[in-house]
């Protein structure tokens, strides 16, 4: 399974990167030892190694609605 497989699309595992960076830019800890200091890196990394998920949530209203009383 590569990465992109495990998204729906680049910009889904550009959108988990970028939110991942954000939590290492304001101090949580690195899941792996990266060899890179900069934050979009390590999440990269880190995603890449199978350390950060990505859940789609179910979207409001898509339950099916029963209209018999």
């Amino acid at each position: 399974m590569t990465i992109e497989n495990a998204f729906h699309n680049k910009y889904s595992l550009v959108k988990v990167a970028a939110r991942r960076a954000r939590q290492l830019q304001s101090g949580a800890s690195p899941l792996i030892a990266s060899k890179s200091m900069k934050a979009c890196r390590v999440a990269q990394d880190e995603i890449k190694q199978g350390y950060v998920k990505w859940v789609v949530p179910a979207v409001p209203g898509s339950a099916p609605v029963d209209l018999n009383p």
